[in-house]
């Protein structure tokens, strides 16, 4: 379980793709601090095993962790390269402060940046998504956007089968730097990960 406060940008340094999934070796600092064998590390918003890490190395200090080919289908993972910078977070401490939301690092689908907009010091940035995931979002809700907790400024409401589904979302300039949305261009494709909370609420009423 995560929160979507990023704590660190990555580096993708390099990538090992087998029939069974890919292999990625992640260049980090802070985040390995405490690191241990099979803990949970959120990769751009996608919960990822710890398989391997190492702090005090030539290379410097990294981790590894596999995606299985389930992930690579659902996320944008396969799309990364070596050089490719990723969000960082550990996964929660029971004592730990709720800074964003509950996000659990489990991607639904990848989203694209539609448009982006200056308004003052902020941008505001809208994603183009499955119209399949509207109902997940709300204005005032929460989203996670490459593993950054973010409040959807605006949604869309598809009423035609060929309606577009977008999302608004307003980033502080803090965001911009301290995690890689500030690279957001048009056309960037982004993991999202919609409210847990809206899940069951749709889920219960598809039910009833």
């Amino acid at each position: 379980m995560f929160s979507g406060i990023v704590e660190e940008v990555g580096v993708v340094l390099a990538v090992e793709d087998t029939g069974e999934g890919r292999r990625l070796k992640i260049g980090a600092q802070g985040i390995l601090s405490d690191a241990k064998l099979g803990e949970s590390i959120s990769v751009s918003g996608t919960c990822l095993t710890v398989t391997d890490f190492a702090v005090d190395s030539d290379a410097g200090r990294w981790f590894a962790a596999e995606a299985i080919n389930e992930t690579l289908r659902r996320t944008r993972l396969g799309e990364l390269k070596v050089g490719c910078k990723v969000n960082l977070e550990k996964a929660l401490k029971v004592s730990d402060r709720l800074g964003g939301h509950i996000v659990t690092g489990h991607i639904d689908t990848v989203g694209e940046v539609a448009s982006i907009k200056e308004d003052g010091f902020s941008w505001e940035i809208t994603f183009k998504a499955d119209r399949a995931f509207a109902p997940y979002f709300v204005e005032k809700g929460s989203v996670a956007v490459e593993g950054v907790s973010l409040t959807v400024a605006s949604c869309s409401t598809p009423s035609q089968a060929n309606d577009e589904f977008t999302f608004t979302v307003a980033l502080i300039p803090h965001t911009l730097a301290v995690t890689t949305l500030g690279e957001l261009k048009v056309g960037s494709r982004v993991n999202l990960e919609t409210d847990i909370i809206a899940r069951y609420v749709i889920r219960l009423t598809q039910l009833n």
